[in-house]
């Protein structure tokens, strides 16, 4: 949609597409990186995020990393470096004359599995 537009880009960030769950010393989930309610995330775990996406963002379209270690370890921190001084987008990364077509992807779920899956919520959570 945007794939045309020079003032505007539209980039999917997959930094917590195939992250797993932190675990302490003792192979136990590391609650540390969670709030009191467990679902949401700590300081500690927003930071890890912030910065799985600041580098996500540095990184070429394609060559993104789809998962987020959990080191607390700032060092992992990327910065632009003088040939890329910019965030990364399909039409500055190299890709807008390659044969990536985003018109022609096809969709790993197809939309009604959402709205069946949707119902389904309702039904099983209404009973």
């Amino acid at each position: 949609r945007y794939e045309k537009r020079e003032d505007f880009a539209v980039v999917m960030q997959p930094f917590f597409r195939n992250t797993l769950l932190p675990l302490d010393s003792n192979g136990k989930p590391d609650l540390s990186f969670f709030a009191a309610d467990c679902f949401h995330f700590s300081v500690r775990g927003y930071a890890e995020m912030a910065v799985a996406l600041w580098n996500n963002m540095l990184e070429p379209v394609g060559e993104k990393q789809t998962y987020n270690n959990f080191t607390y370890d700032r060092s992992k921190l990327k910065c632009p470096n003088p040939e890329k001084p910019f965030l990364s987008t399909l039409r500055n990364g190299g890709f807008r004359s390659s044969d990536l077509n985003l018109e022609k992807t096809k969709h790993s779920i197809p939309y009604w599995a959402v709205i069946v899956a949707a119902v389904a919520g309702v039904l099983v959570g209404s009973l």
